[in-house]
C-alpha cells in the first residue's frame, strides 16, 4: 500500500487553513476545534497540545483519546471520492475531517456535522 505524503505532516500545519477556510465563511475557529475535538476525543488542552507538538496525522489519530463511533455517519465526496468507500482507515479518517470542515465552510448547522 502506498504511503501517502499526508500521513507524515503536521496537523498544525494544515491546521490554519482549516481555520481560513471556516473563518472566509463566517464560522469560528472554536468551531473547527469542536469538530476536531468531537472527531478524535481530544479535549481542547490535549488538541492544543499535539498541535504545538508537531504532531503528524499519522499519529493525531493513531494516539486520538477516543475516535467517535458516529464519524462513520460522515459520508459524501470530498476531492472527488466518497468517504465511505476509502479503504485506507488512516485515510478515511483525514477525509472525514476534512470532509466536516468543508461542511462548516458551506454554512451547515453544527448539529448536523456533528451528526447529533
Amino acid at each position: 500500500m502506498t504511503r501517502h505524503r499526508i500521513y507524515s505532516i503536521a496537523v498544525a500545519s494544515v491546521y490554519p487553513h482549516y481555520v481560513v477556510k471556516a473563518e472566509k465563511k463566517g464560522r469560528t475557529k472554536a468551531e473547527v476545534d469542536e469538530i476536531m475535538c468531537w472527531l478524535t476525543g481530544h479535549s481542547q488542552a490535549s488538541l492544543d497540545a499535539a498541535l504545538a507538538k508537531g504532531t503528524n496525522f499519522e499519529d493525531f489519530f493513531a494516539q486520538a483519546p477516543a475516535l467517535n463511533p458516529a464519524r462513520s455517519a460522515v459520508t459524501g465526496v470530498v476531492c472527488g471520492v466518497r468517504v465511505e468507500t476509502i479503504d485506507d482507515p488512516l485515510m478515511r479518517e483525514i477525509r472525514i475531517l476534512d470532509k466536516m470542515i468543508d461542511e462548516l465552510a458551506k454554512g451547515r448547522a453544527m448539529e448536523k456535522i456533528l451528526r447529533s
